[in-house]
């Protein structure tokens, strides 16, 4: 009871507490009308302006004065309202996630405040009027500059300025102005002629050219104002438009070409424009400039006479300016140009000259001869210049006559010929001019006169050319007076106090020979002058019927004209460039195009600029030739002595390798990066090492045989043997196999030396040194050198007893009585001591024919080796009887040999009875002592039949 009635009293004062609350909580809570906040995106607070707060007159009634909550109202607004305190009523605002201001710069929602009520419960609260809440995102510079282009093109016309070419645009993801425009545009390619300004506009600050620069690639950045560069710059690509000029386009300013791949176009996309203007006609020129390239353009560079033998030149010409060597030691003073891919080449600047030897000046000129050079000479030095010579033959002392000479004056070439008085006796044409330009223009030339007198007809460069004035003179009267022949100068004997040299020469020679007795045909001619790169056309069919061409001789000009421009532009891009040299000479050849063009009935027509290029030749692989064989020999002196002597280089071989880079030649060759490779060589000199050959007692020949049907030739001196010509190298393996070295006493001589070399282009590329050392081996040293021990004997052989050891294991293995075993014992020990005892007898019937044989015939010899069971027998020799002729000799050698294979087969019958009885072993043993008594004599060698 009591407890209800307490709870009756609760009850009752609750109820009497609202009616209080009620009374207590009269007024609204209050809040200002708007708000207006600022939030930076990526945080959480909000600066409100007025700040949040919230004032209620009820206060200071606790609850009734109290602010409890702020309350926002609004689409998901993605904020929340706090309260901080609640007696002064003071809020926050803040997001509840993150604000992004890309994605919403503003936002605006109601707010509302609530008071605490009247009670702690917070019955009969009470809400204030709703306030706008205006909030504005501010922005972060997060975002780099973006341009709307991945890249940007323009053209341009060359020779203009632009105020702007293209405008180029970037733009920036964040949301405020601050930082999603664009302040600055940068050009960040250096040394470009362009600008840009601040809007992307972009200028040259210079005329453009074409032919400077066809294309420009520029890279641009830009920067937003928050300064805040772009993450990716921006390519910009401005071609370059050619004001329309007349000229040819589409070609490449080099072309390079590799050795050995034949022809190979130089202009296959090269075009005619002509800026639309009307044309009739085009006429095209295009050299190939191979002035700087050896004596004019790349020829071979072979030595005169294999050029000549390689040409189908007669032989018996006579070179007057060859290689210094011992033998040809005249040129050793002149001045040489070797830089020129082996080309010998001799430089006259007006103070060297050379006289040739006696030995070696044609003595027999006839009516017909040749002379041929060649020449590279300038221009002469002021107008009273005085003769340059290049070749004379003049008295040597006493008298100063010319016989005959070759010079140059005020570019006139001057060939005179005196005929002696004995020849002929008349006036008689002397002097033949000819008056050329190629005579000073500074480049080489080959110059052939041909002599039949009284007709003397000059070749340059293969064109014939007949002289434009012939002087006549009589002939020279006859004197006892010896002459001189001169190279670069003429040789002036008498007359002056000294002898000296005069009318010197000035400008360049090679390959100056003379030939007596013959001419020189127009196809040899052509041959020795013939340059071995040149112009090509490609597809001759396919030129067209319109299309005129021509060369000249040395293809190094090729003219085409024609009146259709597709015609011509076709023709052109089927010109070519063709060396056929297997190893040519690197470097540049220049190229030039000229062009005149003709225009329908006008005054003035289009002018076509020259094009210049360049072919680039590039330098071949260097080949390794390489001689192998076998270095050493050992000869019998009586084979040098008799027939055609020692052939030295039967196993010789010559192979050549080049070094490859690429894969495939990797793979093809037996070492990484070598192949073999097949060339021509042009000679091989076989010399002696050491003294030089007595042609009294020795020789080192190669039988004329060896040479035909080869380009071949040889010469022969003591310093050995030169086979020069160019041919196969498989053709002077064949030759140099067949050298023969020959001595007719070589009684004191022990070893001879030899050295082999080899050439290809004139020493351009050479071989190695292959040496030879060929021993002789004479008869006293041929006794000493026998080896006994190299077979057995057929008395001594080795003896094996397969029977008597399958006896013993097979007693063993059955089980055999021991008395049994001592017997089979015992005769093996018995035979044993037979064996020994037969040994020792042929030994001391050895001793006993060598102590004889002291007192006997000289020569024979018998040598015994006591380190092994052999012994050497001769069955050619008899100790007791003399010696007989040859064949008496042969009839005892076959009577010897037969009374031997029956004594052999005895002894075998006796070694190999093994179950005889110890009597009949003595007696076999007695017997092959016997046996071997008798032919005691055939223990010896007979050094004689070496």
């Amino acid at each position: 009871m009591l407890r209800i009635s307490l709870a009756l009293i609760f009850v009752a004062l609750g109820r009497c507490g609202n009616i209080v609350g009620k009374a207590v909580n009269k007024h609204k809570p209050w809040i200002e009308t708007s708000y207006h906040g600022v939030i930076t995106e990526n945080t959480d607070t909000v600066l409100l302006d007025p700040p949040l707060v919230a004032l209620d007159k009820d206060a200071p009634v606790p609850f009734a004065g109290e602010i409890c909550a702020f309350k926002i109202h609004g689409q998901e607004a993605p904020f929340e309202a706090v309260v901080l305190n609640r007696t002064s009523g003071e809020g926050q605002l803040r997001a509840k996630s993150s604000i992004d201001c890309e994605l919403q710069k503003e936002y605006t929602f109601v707010v509302q405040a609530y008071d605490c009520g009247a009670q702690a419960n917070g019955a009969d609260w009470k809400k204030s009027h709703k306030a706008v809440v205006h909030i504005q995102v501010d922005d972060v510079n997060e975002f780099t500059p973006v341009f709307r282009e991945p890249v940007y093109h323009a053209a341009v016309t060359e020779g203009r300025i632009y105020d702007s070419i293209l405008q180029v645009e970037a733009w920036d993801q964040d949301c405020s102005p601050q930082y999603s425009q664009i302040c600055n545009y940068d050009i960040i390619t250096s040394d470009t002629p362009f600008a840009i300004d601040r809007n992307g506009n972009i200028r040259n600050t210079e005329r453009l050219s074409f032919d400077k620069e066809p294309r420009y690639k520029i890279m641009v950045t830009a920067f937003d104002c928050g300064q805040k560069r772009a993450t990716e710059s921006v390519m910009v690509r401005i071609e370059v438009k050619p004001v329309c000029k007349p000229g040819w386009q589409g070609w490449n300013k080099r072309v390079d070409y590799d050795p050995g791949t034949g022809s190979k176009q130089l202009f296959p996309k090269m075009h005619l424009e002509t800026c639309d203007s009307p044309l009739s006609s085009v006429r095209a020129t295009v050299e190939l400039q191979t002035s700087h390239i050896g004596k004019g353009c790349d020829r071979e560079t072979y030595s005169e006479k294999s050029l000549q033998k390689l040409c189908g030149a007669e032989s018996g010409s006579t070179d007057l300016l060859p290689a210094p060597s011992t033998s040809t030691n005249w040129t050793a003073s002149l001045l040489t140009d070797s830089g020129r891919d082996s080309d010998l080449i001799f430089r006259f600047d007006g103070r060297q000259a050379a006289n040739v030897p006696d030995r070696v000046v044609p003595q027999n000129l006839t009516d017909q001869f040749t002379i041929a050079t060649w020449m590279k000479h300038g221009p002469s030095l002021g107008p009273r210049a005085e003769k340059e010579t290049l070749l004379c033959n003049s008295d040597k002392t006493e008298m100063n006559r010319h016989h005959y000479s070759l010079y140059v004056h005020h570019c006139r070439l001057v060939f005179l010929l005196r005929r002696d008085f004995t020849q002929v006796d008349t006036f008689r044409p002397a002097e033949f001019h000819w008056r050329l330009e190629q005579i000073c223009d500074q480049e080489w030339h080959y110059y052939v006169i041909n002599v039949e007198f009284p007709l003397v007809t000059l070749y340059v460069d293969g064109v014939t050319y007949e002289p434009y004035l012939v002087t006549d003179d009589w002939p020279i009267h006859p004197s006892k007076i010896d002459v001189q022949l001169t190279v670069g100068a003429c040789w002036q004997g008498g007359e002056v106090s000294t002898p000296r040299f005069t009318q010197y020469f000035r400008g360049s020679l090679s390959g100056l020979t003379i030939r007596p007795g013959k001419i020189e045909t127009q196809k040899v001619i052509s041959c020795l002058q013939a340059c071995k790169e040149g112009l090509d056309i490609n597809s001759l069919e396919s030129l067209g019927r319109g299309i005129k061409f021509h060369f000249n001789p040395a293809q190094s000009i090729l003219v085409m004209e024609g009146d259709d421009l597709d015609s011509i532009n076709t023709a052109l891009s089927k010109v070519s460039y063709i060396n056929s040299r297997q190893f040519p000479t690197p470097g540049i050849r220049r190229l030039r195009i000229t062009t005149t063009v003709q225009c329908f009935g006008e005054d003035t027509c289009i002018s076509i600029p020259d094009v210049e290029a360049v072919v680039m030749v590039l330098p071949p692989s260097e080949p390794r030739i390489t001689i192998a064989g076998v270095e050493s020999l050992t000869r019998p002196a009586s084979e040098l002595r008799e027939g055609a002597g020692v052939t030295l280089f039967q196993d010789l071989r010559i192979v050549s390798t080049v070094s490859k880079s690429d894969p495939a030649a990797r793979s093809a060759a037996h070492r990484p990066g070598v192949i073999e490779i097949l060339h021509n060589l042009d000679y091989c000199d076989v010399l002696v090492i050491g003294e030089e050959l007595d042609p009294e007692q020795e020789s080192l020949h190669i039988p004329r045989s060896a040479l035909q049907g080869k380009h071949l030739d040889a010469t022969n001196s003591t310093s050995g043997i030169s086979i020069y010509g160019v041919d196969s190298m498989s053709h002077y393996e064949q030759a140099i196999q067949q050298v023969r070295y020959q001595n007719w006493h070589p009684a004191g001589l022990k070893e001879r030396r030899f050295c082999v070399t080899c050439s290809e282009l004139n020493g351009r590329y050479t071989s190695n040194e292959f040496n030879m050392e060929v021993s002789v081996l004479h008869l006293s040293e041929a006794a000493e050198h026998v080896n006994h021990m190299a077979a057995q004997s057929q008395y001594m052989r080795a003896v094996h007893h397969p029977v008597m050891v399958h006896s013993l294991n097979s007693a063993h293995a059955s089980g055999t009585p021991p008395v049994a075993t001592m017997v089979i014992v015992m005769c093996i020990a018995a035979l044993v001591v037979i064996v020994v005892v037969g040994i020792y007898r042929m030994h001391a019937a050895h001793q006993l024919g060598s102590r004889s044989e002291e007192d006997g015939p000289k020569g024979r010899v018998a040598d015994w080796d006591e380190s092994a069971l052999t012994i050497t027998v001769n069955p050619m020799e008899n100790v007791e009887e003399p010696k007989a002729a040859d064949d008496e000799a042969s009839e005892e050698e076959e009577e010897d040999e037969e009374d031997e294979e029956e004594e052999d087969d005895g002894l075998e019958d006796d070694v190999t009875s093994m179950e005889s009885e110890d009597s009949d072993e003595e007696e076999a043993g007695v017997h092959r002592g016997t046996q071997e008594g008798k032919s005691k004599g055939k223990l010896e060698w007979n050094t004689t039949l070496s």
